[in-house]
């Protein structure tokens, strides 16, 4: 799991904006020159998945100068019906393989109904304008989640 101080993760990954937004390639570049809040949730239009997105959506216009990401194992086509059907307007990027979740230390196993099986680890990291690992929080619990980050955002 990263840590603060680290640096985030060299990726390019496949990100979309909203219900129309063009699908665009995401960097670690991306990331830097101002303040990002890149959150790990496990699967689209999912009930704790939903309220978390809308958590921040509802928020944003708290967290200026700071970008929002939202990560899951999900496709472009998945996130595009997840974020119209939301009204999301954050970008949602495509880790399909799983491959920066694997590389942030987010993807592990889980435990459901007895069975145990691999996938998000629900982890949110806020970066600096430098693309350090600022804060992470680890086990996060959906509702009223988007206020602990705008708590925890550099001023």
């Amino acid at each position: 799991m990263l840590k603060v101080g680290d640096p985030f993760p060299e990726f390019s990954l496949p990100v979309v904006a909203g219900a129309e937004g063009d699908e665009k390639t995401l960097t670690t570049a991306d990331l830097k020159g101002s303040p990002s809040v890149v959150y790990f949730y496990p699967k689209d239009d999912t009930s704790g998945c939903t309220t978390q997105a809308c958590g921040f959506q509802e928020r944003l216009a708290e967290i200026p100068g700071a970008r929002v990401y939202g990560v899951s194992p999900d496709g472009i086509k998945s996130h595009r019906k997840f974020a119209g059907k939301f009204g999301l307007a954050f970008p949602l990027v495509a880790d399909e393989e799983h491959v920066l979740a694997e590389a942030c230390g987010v993807w592990g196993e889980k435990s459901m109904y007895g069975k145990k099986y691999m996938g998000i680890l629900r982890t949110t990291f806020v970066l600096d304008a430098d693309g350090r690992v600022a804060t992470v929080f680890e086990g996060v619990k959906p509702a009223g989640h988007a206020a602990e980050v705008i708590a925890a955002l550099p001023k």
